[in-house]
């Protein structure tokens, strides 16, 4: 069964990879060809009020969308229960952001804000419409439907997002390219789930869901606000366009290590739902799963960080060459996110959501720190704090973990060792590359190609991955 299982965790990750790719590939082209065109300005606008969205969404999900993973018997009573609260959450939420919007609009001295939020807004309603038809999804590992829609609704919403550009509406093609990639998503998922809400609320039902769910929406509303707090206090003390840079250098390094983990954690959740009372395979899961994402993840970012230059340059254009050094250091800080959220996600998998609850709570305390510490010595500081933080937060992550199934942070460092070595051995031919190439264009294309086919050469030469486990059985 342990074969059988990986074989399934690996088929399922270079399937889902494969989808993901077009997906996140075309809305990677999109952001290239809207920065190109808007200023970091425009960015920077639309960064702070990254927060009040990102907050709004967590409450609207409150954590459902794994409360009905998780459960193992689910009723279409429960399906139709989320639903409606999540509509309901929706509603409710985008009338106090349309009163707020010019306090919110006040506290950054942004009066185009007040019109931004209102309208951007608008996302949160129809945007929890799909959070069931999502589960669903999810639920039966339907990558394939999943990676159709989000493919279709990313060319549309970024058709009309760069058209909007082009005729110079600044910062509104980014609210078009966000509105008409939702609504574009509201008409394909019912399609796609082939299911319908029925008029059904249960009181039972959702206090079974909420059970669960409500302790993942306290520490997603926790954890939503420790990831924010920075691009909030860096938009409240320096220039819309330093913001700009910042957030523009943060999508850049986390478009990589949340596809990443987005592969892996679509993939694993469920698996590891379902062998929640087996504790041997869940680990030999948990374990694989972690060391197949540093596989991927370290060589990616560190070929990111070292090529970071010439990539700014190429792709955005040297208005943009400020974000260069956050992205440098912000490659490296996200080397560890999708690791610490396999850590994480093990813990919701087991039904410990207490426990996820917990951790994050640990983490505040530390992030803030680095902030007030860090925020009067200006931007760059705030990124390195961020580096600290996220490696310390790593072994905070993996502690539980550790703790329950026997397979802690110093011993999934240990299992690292090849990659880490690997990966390093990788950078020196890029460093080499850096040294004897002057044209950015080529150094990125030789940079890339040389780093790649020696990472890839040295994982085959030591075995680092067992490529007869990807064939079909």
């Amino acid at each position: 069964m342990a074969q059988t299982t990986q074989r399934r965790l690996l088929r399922g990750v270079l399937w889902n990879f494969i989808e993901k790719f077009s997906v996140k590939g075309s809305s990677f082209i999109i952001s290239i060809l809207l920065a190109r065109i808007l200023s970091p300005t425009d960015y920077g606008l639309i960064g702070m009020l990254t927060v009040f969205i990102s907050l709004s969404t967590v409450f609207i999900e409150g954590g459902f969308i794994k409360a009905l993973i998780q459960k193992q018997e689910r009723t279409d009573e429960d399906f139709s229960t989320v639903f409606f609260f999540n509509l309901a959450v929706s509603v409710v939420i985008y009338c106090v952001i349309y009163l707020a919007s010019p306090y919110i609009a006040h506290f950054y001295n942004e009066k185009a804000l007040t019109d931004i939020l209102k309208i951007l807004s608008l996302n949160l309603v129809i945007g929890s419409l799909n959070i069931v038809q999502r589960a669903k999804l999810m639920i039966a590992m339907d990558f394939k439907s999943l990676a159709q829609i989000n493919f279709i609704a990313t060319i549309i919403g970024g058709g009309i997002g760069i058209s909007m550009a082009y005729t110079h509406w600044g910062v509104w093609a980014l609210v078009g390219q966000t509105l008409a990639s939702t609504l574009a998503m509201f008409f394909l998922f019912p399609l796609y789930s082939h299911w319908k809400p029925q008029w059904i609320f249960s009181l039972h039902s959702f206090k079974t869901l909420f059970g669960f769910g409500s302790k993942l929406l306290a520490t997603g509303v926790v954890s939503t606000i420790y990831n924010n707090i920075a691009t909030i206090a860096i938009g409240k003390s320096y220039k819309t366009s330093e913001l700009g840079y910042y957030t523009r250098a943060t999508q850049f390094s986390e478009m990589i290590a949340w596809t990443v983990n987005d592969i892996m954690g679509t993939v694993t959740f469920p698996i590891l739902s379902e062998y929640q009372k087996q504790r041997e395979y869940m680990v030999e899961i948990y374990s694989r799963s972690l060391f197949y994402t540093a596989l991927l993840i370290f060589p990616i970012m560190s070929l990111m960080a070292l090529l970071a230059t010439p990539l700014i340059v190429v792709l955005l254009t040297e208005k943009w060459l400020s974000c260069v050094v956050f992205l440098q250091i912000l490659c490296f800080a996200r080397m560890m996110t999708p690791l610490s959220a396999i850590n994480m996600n093990v813990l919701n998998a087991i039904g410990r959501p207490d426990l996820f609850m917990k951790v994050d709570f640990i983490k505040i305390p530390i992030g803030i720190l680095s902030l007030v510490i860090t925020i009067p010595m200006g931007v760059t500081a705030v990124v390195v704090g961020d580096l600290i933080t996220t490696f310390i937060a790593f072994f905070i992550n993996a502690y539980y973990p550790g703790k329950i199934l026997g397979y802690g942070a110093w011993q999934q460092i240990k299992a690292f060792r090849p990659i880490i070595l690997a990966t390093l051995l990788m950078s020196l031919v890029v460093l080499f590359v850096r040294i004897f190439v002057t044209n950015y264009l080529l150094m990125l294309i030789i940079g890339s190609l040389l780093g790649g086919i020696t990472y890839l050469f040295i994982c085959l030469k030591w075995n680092l991955v067992d490529l007869t486990q990807l064939k079909n059985r």
